[in-house]
């Protein structure tokens, strides 16, 4: 599966009903619920990374994608958007990206 796949799939889920979909009901609960719950992840998988657990850390990071991909989905945020700035971005110095913002 590739991250368009998934994005493609958390869009149709986004269509179902609450009752019958965690994406939906996840959307359900607004823009906010979302960015909580991708950060919820984040931590978990950074706790995952420290402990050196590299299944948990794998199992974390999957997480952490999904739960990306739903937090751009509740503010319409395309991934071909976050994949184009990633390749505007390609051939910069992390450094100078960073001190141009």
């Amino acid at each position: 599966m590739t991250l368009d796949d998934l994005e493609q799939t958390i869009a149709a889920r986004a269509a179902a009903s609450p009752d019958d979909s965690w994406t939906a009901k996840l959307l359900a609960k607004g823009p906010e619920k979302c960015a909580e719950k991708f950060g919820e992840e984040a931590v978990e998988a950074i706790i995952e990374a420290v402990k050196n657990d590299r299944e948990k850390l794998t199992s974390e990071a999957a997480d952490v994608l999904f739960h990306l991909l739903v937090m751009l989905k509740s503010r319409d945020v395309a991934l071909a958007d976050v994949m184009a700035e990633l390749a505007r971005r390609q051939g910069t110095s992390g450094i100078a990206e960073k001190a141009s913002r």
